[in-house]
């Protein structure tokens, strides 16, 4: 029996007798490993135009600053996130569900942050200035970034000056971004946060026409965003911001609402997978609408929508000898925190001196290397502490709020699946402080 039908209601057939996404997706085997894995370096490769040329983001003047290759991949993990973490929620007590989230994603973030600010980092500052003189002293120097960054905050993007003859760096009094990924971090946690509570208060299990109202909701204002701009091609509208909050600093409202719009795509669809019709012929309809949206206009409105529904489509419709990419070694999580800093490098070292397509080898290979040694060396072995090193209060928590039994991801198997990742909210989204990336 497949995870879906021990989570969803007996699954229905809509339309006429089409399947559903509960009739398809199988939790042991589909190809969200290998979505992810894709997501996250498709969002490399469009970095390399900002990071290596100094120029907009890949497909950004082609969608007129819509729907760049980087904004797709950040809505797209989005979305698988929402999809994935929701059955998590499920499965789990609020608790039980939040310890496994920090274990998911802390360790290898602060592991990051200190190769950075004090391997990486230094390094550069030799390589450029011939001395580290200055550097460690610095106000915003490697020992202020990790208290400034320690927990998502990422209110510190440079380190002691360096970087100021990149791409990406030039004109930056401060010195150029080491690692401008991070940021999405604090509205991926915003969302565990929000599942959390719907969990809590068993909304999720007794109550999910509450999270269908609480989509509709967000979906209003980007509809009110949509029909308030001037023409078909609008981009989200500024709200202000929230806070500051102790530690996690500010957050952008106008993120918060579409990142979240995105992330209850994945969450509904999860909830009403035995109600999602799921086809080749309806995704082929979908990605045209994808495309048409990007390209004149709608996208967030209307394009958004259809991706969460091109994505999940091809989540279990690939061919299966597919689905076992990503699953037992997922390194997307790992591509995304250090891909930045790795291009950063690889622009100073060498640039486009040997061309583009040298710049994005030894990019990818040098992301590739650090993300395979943060998969084996910190992030397994951080979830393996899930079911070992579990505090009693937490155990107690445990079962999910539907009764359902542990699954492959549950306390009866040691194996760390990548259904359990982050969604990788990655580098490439409206905005990248401090710089605009997308001209």
């Amino acid at each position: 029996m497949s995870k879906a039908s021990q989570e969803q209601p007996p699954a229905v057939r809509v339309g006429r007798g089409l399947p559903t996404l509960a009739d398809r997706f199988d939790a042991r085997a589909n190809s969200i490993g290998l979505l992810r894995m894709a997501l996250a370096f498709a969002v490399l490769v469009a970095h390399c135009w900002p990071l290596a040329l100094g120029r907009p983001m890949l497909g950004s003047s082609e969608t007129m600053r819509q729907a760049d290759v980087g904004k797709l991949a950040v809505y797209g993990f989005f979305v698988l996130s929402g999809f994935l973490i929701t059955s998590s929620a499920l499965r789990f007590g609020p608790l039980r569900y939040l310890w496994h989230r920090a274990l998911r994603i802390l360790p290898a973030l602060w592991v990051c942050l200190l190769v950075t600010a004090l391997v990486i980092a230094p390094a550069i500052a030799y390589y450029e200035r011939g001395t580290l003189d200055g550097f460690w002293g610095h106000p915003q120097g490697p020992l202020q970034y990790l208290r400034s960054n320690w927990l998502f905050a990422m209110d510190q993007w440079t380190i002691s000056g360096i970087l100021r003859d990149v791409p990406y760096g030039r004109g930056i009094e401060s010195g150029g971004p080491v690692n401008g990924s991070l940021w999405t971090l604090r509205y991926e946690v915003l969302c565990y946060f929000m599942l959390a509570a719907l969990a809590a208060t068993a909304v999720l299990a007794r109550a999910r026409g509450a999270v269908v109202l609480l989509l509709l909701g967000v979906y209003g204002v980007v509809v009110e965003d949509f029909v308030r701009g001037d023409g078909l091609v609008v981009l989200p509208a500024k709200h202000g911001v929230l806070g500051p909050y102790p530690v996690v600093g500010t957050f952008e409202k106008h993120l918060v609402i579409y990142l979240t719009f995105a992330f209850l795509l994945g969450a509904v669809a999860k909830l009403y997978a035995h109600r999602v019709p799921m086809t080749g012929w309806l995704a082929a309809l979908a990605a045209v609408g994808v495309a048409v949206t990007a390209r004149a206009g709608g996208f967030y409105v209307l394009g958004v929508p259809l991706l969460a529904f091109l994505l999940l489509y091809l989540a279990v419709g690939l061919p299966r000898w597919l689905h076992p990419i990503g699953r037992k070694r997922d390194y997307s999580y790992g591509v995304y925190i250090y891909a930045f800093p790795v291009q950063q490098v690889v622009a100073l070292l060498i640039g486009v001196r040997y061309g583009f397509v040298t710049y994005l080898a030894v990019s990818s290979a040098g992301t590739l290397a650090l993300a395979a040694l943060s998969w084996h060396l910190v992030e397994r072995p951080a979830m393996s502490l899930k079911d070992v090193v579990v505090p009693l209060a937490l155990r107690r928590g445990g079962d999910s709020p539907t009764g359902t039994a542990p699954d492959a991801e549950g306390t009866r198997r040691a194996p760390v699946s990548p259904t359990d990742a982050p969604a990788l909210p990655v580098v490439a989204a409206p905005t990248l402080q401090p710089v605009e990336v997308q001209g």
